[in-house]
């Protein structure tokens, strides 16, 4: 399962140091990840490179000096990376996937959900390449859940009709290929703003000010270090078993509205919670949401496929960096 390729190191010797050349072995199974320096694509990245793959990542704006520059809006650099890399499995997590952005550049978001995912389909299709399309729990409109997978989507708002346009054309253009829809994430974010969860934790913190919290969608929300698995463990069975294709659904089992959760994360830290105040009322401000969007995962499941992180144990792993009142460190790990 690997291959051997030359290395040059820098060897330390006392009074001299000197530039040697050492074999390395190198995986012989290759995964490309779109959307690298996201959230989600940190951790696919990260999942597939400790799991005996050689996995190479792309991004645009951050991407460099650890992953790839690709602008997926440009066909010709996403063919050459493709075939010069040839790779086994691609996991395309690039998207705009903030639902507000969306509505107000609904261009641009198509452009990158839709087209750009149309052409990495036929690029996949074009070496064998086993893609998975990430899209969304926002194709449903939250009034039957839980959701199979053969349910009949109707998004509400435009990021969820992006991402299920995107859905048919990587399907049509790829008929191998496996879309994997899932809800809101949160995991070890670089800054809080990130996730639609982390950025909770300031308001949770600062108890000196009363914040009204959402208490009417129901959410499940999941670490992106379980879609990472679901991605990983997807692709070894797809290299198996061809007949691994279509569209599956993974989610957390933790149902909570954000109240919930800022009163889940208080809990964590060991901080008040009483400052937080629960909003009932469907929000007015801002794209439509679905009410409850439940993913059934039974599909993944019955292939042995899946990994649930306590919600309480992967927030405070995510958060902890950012706890402004060192004196609560002691209280919560010792």
């Amino acid at each position: 399962m690997v291959g051997r390729e030359k290395e040059l190191k820098i060897r330390f010797a006392p009074g001299r140091c000197e530039l040697v050349e050492e074999d390395v072995d190198i995986p012989s199974r290759r995964a490309l990840i779109t959307g690298a320096t996201g959230l989600l694509g940190r951790a696919v990245f990260k999942e597939f490179n400790e799991n005996n793959w050689n996995a190479v990542g792309c991004g645009y704006r951050r991407a460099q000096p650890r992953f790839e520059q690709i602008n997926l809006l440009d066909s010709v650099a996403v063919h050459d990376i493709i075939h010069d890399f040839q790779p086994h499995v691609i996991v395309h997590c690039a998207a705009e996937r903030r639902p507000d952005v969306v509505e107000n550049q609904p261009e641009a978001a198509s452009q990158l959900n839709v087209a750009a995912s149309g052409n990495l389909a036929k690029e996949a299709a074009g070496v064998g390449a086993f893609l998975i399309y990430i899209s969304t729990d926002y194709v449903f409109d939250g009034t039957s859940p839980p959701y199979k997978e053969t349910d009949i989507p109707n998004p509400l708002n435009l990021y969820g009709k992006t991402k299920l346009e995107g859905e048919k054309v990587v399907l049509e253009n790829n008929e191998g290929a496996a879309v994997l829809r899932i809800p809101i994430l949160y995991g070890e974010v670089e800054r809080l703003e990130e996730s639609a969860v982390t950025v909770m934790f300031d308001k949770v913190q600062f108890s000196n000010k009363s914040a009204n919290m959402d208490h009417w969608q129901q959410r499940f929300p999941t670490n992106v270090k379980d879609v990472a698995s679901v991605c990983r463990q997807l692709a070894e069975k797809r290299m198996l078993d061809p007949s691994i294709r279509g569209t599956f659904h993974w989610s957390g089992n933790e149902q909570m509205t954000k109240y919930e959760m800022a009163c889940a994360i208080a809990d964590a830290f060991n901080l008040p919670s009483s400052h937080l105040r629960p909003i009932t009322d469907c929000p007015v401000v801002g794209a439509l949401r679905p009410r409850n969007a439940q993913l059934d995962c039974s599909k993944l499941e019955m292939l042995g496929i899946g990994q649930r992180t306590p919600f309480r144990a992967g927030i405070k792993e995510s958060l902890w960096p950012f706890l402004i009142d060192k004196r609560w460190r002691q209280t919560v790990f010792h």
